[in-house]
């Protein structure tokens, strides 16, 4: 059915333990700041709507109050999502791609400042991987089209409706595409970021059908316990709800959806990515880039063609040596 080992997996995160405490305390702590904002929002409100002559006046002022709290934390989180990528997801697959290549990496707190040593290194600024890691998500959006999507793997005809649904389940799997490249940028160490990250994507390209059909299986699995998850927080968002002031039930639902948000960065998301790592870097051992899927890109995205002028202005077009 699929081409990773899931043990090899839970391996992996389990020997890269600091950083899934890293992924804890940030992913859990934006949580809490929603938690916390919302509820001072809401008391605020609560209390401004006393002044009303409205009997209704509080519950109704509370529930702005907490949009207005719940909408100020996501425009913090928004400006911070560059130093998140930064500190925690780039240094966290850096570990990751050392252990899939059978690499000794630091144990305990070591572990995140060799990773952060190494990013530096690698993209000298946030600014830098968070523009690589956007072309990449641009280009790789061309891919489904480029290999026929779900098409490819159902030639049935007169099932339209069927495939046009599941080629948007294949455009959701490819929601790791970019910390996949980012993976094999880190593994290239060339002199240019960019142009490693255009054959990183030239070669996802060509090896598209196997890493879509594993991306779709391991979408599945993270939608399930996802889920999962979203059910069993209901009940404990509900009973903060309980404590907040005003009528605020409804957003027992939100505060779910968070919680489930927060565990899936922290847990699921990693374990999605060494397992895809396992397939890419496997699929690729001995290929170059091959020159058709770099102009069918070229010409199939706006992304792509940008990327490939950033790694011809960065180093004087310098190119990394291709192959793994």
């Amino acid at each position: 059915m699929w081409d990773f080992s899931v043990s090899a997996s839970l391996s992996i995160m389990m020997r890269t333990w600091p950083f899934i405490v890293l992924r804890m305390i940030v992913y859990f702590g934006i949580t809490l700041a929603y938690i916390l904002a919302t509820g001072s929002g809401a008391g605020v409100g609560y209390g401004v709507g006393h002044i009303s002559s409205d009997p209704d006046g509080p519950a109704s002022f509370a529930v702005w109050g907490g949009v207005v709290g719940f909408g100020l934390v996501s425009i913090a989180v928004y400006w911070v999502r560059e130093y998140i990528l930064y500190i925690v997801k780039a240094g966290h697959i850096t570990v990751m791609v050392h252990l899939v290549d059978g690499r000794e990496v630091p144990d305990g707190q070591n572990q995140i400042a060799y990773a952060r040593q190494i990013v530096t290194q690698r993209f000298a600024e946030a600014n830098i991987l968070f523009v690589v890691g956007q072309l990449v998500k641009g280009a790789t959006r061309a891919i489904t089209g480029l290999i026929g999507g779900i098409a490819a793997f159902l030639p049935i005809p007169g099932l339209d409706g069927l495939v046009r649904f599941a080629n948007t389940v294949v455009r959701i799997s490819l929601t790791y595409v970019d910390e996949i490249i980012l993976g094999y940028n880190i593994r290239m160490n060339s002199s240019s970021p960019f142009e490693s990250a255009r054959q990183g994507v030239v070669l996802y390209a060509q090896n598209g059908k196997v890493m879509l059909k594993n991306a779709v299986w391991l979408a599945v699995m993270m939608w399930v316990v996802s889920f999962l998850i979203f059910l069993v927080m209901i009940a404990p968002a509900g009973a903060i709800l309980y404590l907040m002031p005003g009528q605020l039930g409804g957003w027992a639902f939100v505060f779910a959806i968070v919680f489930a948000w927060a565990f899936k960065a922290a847990f699921i998301e990693p374990f999605a990515i060494a397992c895809l790592m396992q397939v890419y870097f496997r699929a690729i051992e001995g290929q170059v880039p091959n020159p058709e899927w770099d102009r069918k890109l070229a010409e199939a995205s706006g992304k792509f063609r940008e990327l490939k002028d950033k790694a011809i202005g960065s180093f004087g077009g310098g190119r990394a040596a291709p192959g793994t």
